[in-house]
């Protein structure tokens, strides 16, 4: 069964603002990167050798072929949404940090852990808030491939109109 198909399957109820507290935990559906993901993206975002051929990336601190951090992140992105983050609205930053402790490597399995740090409802704009989310994507081993915190707008459940 693909992500995409798990996700259909049992796809999770989309969070409101209201229905999140601090601690609740999220964990996303997994993508298998290959090698031909890796230079794919690599050519048409970031051609560095080290993410494009094997022989080059020997020599670099990464001692063989690395995907971008950059295309971590977007498959963090895309576990998110698929999943690893069911947030009504979408998810819609509002800043961050980013860290890659480890590369992500050609047959690596990743998956996307998620726990809400806090839940702000916004003083001047009662239809939303702010949370902010700890992100850590892992793959097969449990080694942390890349680790985010991010402040996410989130919408508050429509009011229900008086009876």
């Amino acid at each position: 069964m693909t992500s995409d198909s798990m996700m259909e399957a049992g796809a999770p109820a989309l969070r409101y603002l209201d229905d999140l507290q601090p601690g609740d935990r999220f964990t996303s559906p997994e993508h298998e990167l290959d090698e031909a993901q890796i230079k794919a993206f690599a050519l048409q975002f970031d051609p560095q050798p080290f993410h494009l051929d094997h022989e080059a990336a020997k020599g670099t601190l990464f001692g063989g072929l690395a995907a971008s951090g950059w295309h971590t992140a977007a498959l963090t992105m895309r576990l998110l949404v698929k999943g690893g983050a069911p947030l009504a609205g979408g998810i819609i930053g509002a800043g961050g940090e980013i860290a890659w402790p480890k590369p992500t490597r050609p047959g690596d399995v990743l998956h996307v852990e998620s726990k809400i740090v806090s839940v702000t409802p916004s003083k001047s704009r009662p239809d939303r808030g702010m949370v902010v989310v700890s992100s850590t994507t892992l793959n097969q081993h449990g080694d942390v491939l890349q680790q985010s915190t991010f402040k996410l707008v989130v919408p508050r459940r429509a009011a229900s109109p008086a009876p």
